[in-house]
């Protein structure tokens, strides 16, 4: 995990956003946080891979999953997502 997976999961839960890589980036960017376009592209697939974001759609839409929720929560650990 890295320190920008906590920023892409609590910036869609705050907004309650389904949103693809571009769209994330511009919006993450515009509210204060710098982050790159590549980083979050990275990001999203590996937030994906460990099951703390679900692909919504095949247009690359991306939404907080109920496992991303309990993480948030703090309701899961780290170490269960290995």
């Amino acid at each position: 995990m890295s320190l920008k997976d906590g920023l892409i999961l609590e910036f869609l839960a705050e907004h309650d956003l389904e949103l693809p890589a571009k769209p994330l980036y511009r919006n993450l960017n515009r509210h204060g946080h710098e982050i790159g376009y590549s980083t979050v592209r990275q990001r999203l697939k590996e937030l994906e891979e460990h099951g703390l974001l679900e692909k919504v759609d095949e247009a690359g839409y991306y939404a907080l999953s109920s496992k991303g929720e309990a993480y948030l929560a703090g309701e899961l650990e780290l170490s269960e997502l290995e």
